[in-house]
């Protein structure tokens, strides 16, 4: 598989009033094409600082992140603008869809800022929701919810779908669900999927782990048999 992300000695501080947070220390990694990566670690471990650096929502002290050939931390506000409209999808822990468009306008919304765009139909079938596209957040689940801010990131075409505890705010059996439609994605549509959690459960589904502790990765490992979000133990 060929390389679609590195990571380059990342450092990351911030300042909360006399104490220097060191948020990244130093990190390094790549990703490869077409994988499942879990971002393992605990509150305050600097992985969602990493996260939104990759997804160029924030930018490190130092350090490069390289993804398709583009250098993200070269980029200019305007240049990352677009990045984060044509390359990468968010999912969020808390959905952040709107509530005022239905569930298909939601994802529609993604597809008019991107420039190669998947056909929202099959996309609102893919996530499950083929019968459920003219409703409103409030008239749905939260799994359902979580389903549409999935179809929004996918339907951009990303290259990569970043996912910030994509089931923190979701009972088990609907997180199993989410987890199974984010594998699915991976496997069926080919898309590099980059999810954090502190769920060590989670790790066993991905086809690598990289586990963060105060700022650094302190372990990097291949999974050669992920288990199914059915067998995993939360």
């Amino acid at each position: 598989m060929s390389i679609i992300l590195e990571a380059k000695n990342l450092k990351k501080s911030y300042q909360m009033g006399e104490i220097e947070v060191r948020a990244l220390r130093g990190a390094n990694f790549t990703v490869e094409e077409g994988s499942f990566v879990v971002i393992l670690g605990p509150s305050g471990s600097g992985k969602s600082t990493l996260l939104n650096i990759l997804g160029g929502m924030d930018v490190p002290d130092s350090g490069e992140v390289i993804v398709s050939g583009q250098t993200v931390t070269s980029l200019s506000d305007k240049e990352l603008t677009q990045y984060r409209r044509t390359k990468v999808g968010f999912v969020f822990q808390f959905y952040n869809i709107m509530a005022s468009l239905t569930a298909r306008e939601n994802v529609e919304l993604a597809t008019e800022i991107a420039k190669d765009p998947l056909d929202i139909d099959e996309i609102m079938g893919a996530v499950g929701l083929a019968e459920r596209a003219e409703h409103f957040p409030s008239q749905m689940s939260g799994g359902e919810q979580q389903r549409v801010s999935i179809a929004r990131a996918i339907a951009k075409n990303p290259d990569l779908l970043l996912c910030d505890e994509p089931t923190g705010a979701l009972d088990y059996q609907t997180g199993v669900s989410i987890l199974a439609l984010l594998a699915k994605i991976n496997k069926e549509m080919g898309k590099t999927v980059i999810v954090i959690t502190h769920n060590t459960g989670i790790a066993d589904m991905a086809d690598r782990v990289l586990r963060m502790r105060s700022g650094e990765i302190v372990e990097d490992r291949s999974n050669p048999t992920p288990l199914s979000p059915e067998e995993i133990t939360w």
